[in-house]
């Protein structure tokens, strides 16, 4: 199978401006989006720079070809028989670094040392922990890569493109794995890799990785999850949704569940705002997955559950443009993601379509119940709009998904 080595330039610029800096590079998302090939493009960007080959190390975890490094001191023996004699800038990748018991004593003593320009990526949100953070504290800048945008799914589809309604009905149940690009896209096929890469991450990144001996549990936990994204969680939910299907089990297992599910990537926690008081809630936060085919995969495509599916796609393009997201609290009403980053912020809400007038009452009211002059957008699948209501932007979801204004 031939790798797709398009440009990301969303993540290439951004790292651009700290190659041949002395900072650990961060690279960090769920399993197969791409940090891999990532990798691959700096070193090419390496290579249009000049820079010569031996002074460039790739180390691939997930290759059987360096098992043979399993701790910080193969680690750091390794890279260095690898460098030896090299007095020119080194530049070192390591593919999946938590796979290495005390990777972060190797990195830090190499970053002490001078010389390097590091690289690292990882499938694990423990991955800059605190016990690890304090090693390399103020050394490091983190860079999240998700999956395949729709414009970098129109991309990677390429001479297989039709019409934009057409494209964007399969990104709805393809989701933006960049590998899916290598297959037909015929849901029965799709599916089954999109359900290995569920696999690996439940058995690899959660199961192994926490010794977890209730497998089942953590499945109907798991599906529970998947099956309600976008509603407002609590565990007590969970729990009680479980004895209804005769399991007991304690809402501080399923904390502990969920926060390891969280810890892949493979689903975001997203916590509520109280716009008014101006305060982080504790409860009633709720979850997206890191790409809407898991869902699919694990439940099959159910076209009912289309505003849950959109809601996700419009927080994880929100994600991808550096926003940090909340979920908003309006008196006793719900405001469907707060974004911020730097002196920005926007309020938006996500609906299916405006069919009615009960629904757009429902969309704009509760924005213009927020009296500050931030910028409010409805984003829906309606194609024809009216005037903007009171400020609030109307805008079409593929429009905005194509655009980079907001």
């Amino acid at each position: 199978m031939k790798t797709i080595m398009y440009e990301r330039n969303l993540y290439v610029d951004r790292i651009r401006p700290y190659i041949g800096k002395p900072v650990i590079k961060v690279i960090t998302g769920m399993r197969r989006v791409g940090k891999s090939c990532f990798l691959q493009l700096i070193i090419n960007e390496l290579r249009t720079r000049k820079i010569a080959p031996k002074c460039i190390l790739y180390i691939n975890k997930e290759s059987l070809e360096y098992d043979f490094i399993q701790n910080y001191r193969d680690l750091y023996n390794y890279v260095s028989d690898s460098f030896s004699g090299i007095t020119a800038q080194k530049y070192l990748f390591v593919d999946e670094i938590q796979e290495i018991s005390g990777w972060e004593k190797a990195i830090a003593s190499y970053l002490a040392d001078g010389g390097f320009d590091i690289y690292i990526t990882g499938s694990n949100a423990h991955l800059l922990s605190s016990n690890i953070a304090t090693l390399i504290a103020g050394r490091y800048i983190e860079i999240p890569v998700y999956s395949l945008s729709f414009k970098e799914f129109l991309l990677f589809k390429d001479q297989k493109r039709k019409s934009i309604d057409e494209d964007f009905s399969t990104y709805l149940w393809a989701g933006g794995y960049p590998a899916i690009h290598h297959f037909d896209l015929d849901k029965e096929v799709i599916y089954q890799y999109i359900g290995a890469i569920y696999d690996t991450i439940l058995l690899k990144d959660v199961i192994k990785k926490n010794n977890i001996r209730n497998v089942s549990l953590l499945e109907n936990i798991t599906r529970y999850i998947f099956d309600n994204v976008g509603n407002i969680f609590t565990a007590k939910k969970v729990t009680d949704y479980l004895k209804s299907q005769k399991l007991k089990v304690s809402i501080e297992t399923v904390q502990n569940y969920i926060a390891y599910l969280a810890a892949t990537f493979a689903l975001h926690k997203v916590p509520r705002y109280d716009i008014k008081g101006k305060r982080l809630l504790e409860l009633h936060e709720k979850y997206y997955l890191g790409d809407v085919s898991l869902r699919h995969a694990l439940l099959g495509y159910r076209e009912g559950d289309i505003s849950g599916v959109l809601e996700n796609l419009v927080f994880l393009e929100l994600k991808r443009r550096g926003y940090q997201v909340f979920i908003g609290k309006v008196d006793n009403r719900e405001v469907d993601f707060i974004a911020e980053k730097e002196q920005r912020k926007i309020y938006v809400q996500v609906a299916y379509l405006l069919a009615s007038p009960e629904t757009v009452n429902r969309e704009f009211s509760v924005l213009g119940a927020i009296k500050d002059n931030y910028p409010k957008y409805v984003i829906s699948m309606d194609k024809i709009f009216g005037a903007d209501f009171e400020g609030i932007q109307r805008l079409n979801l593929i429009d905005f998904l194509l655009s980079q204004d907001i």
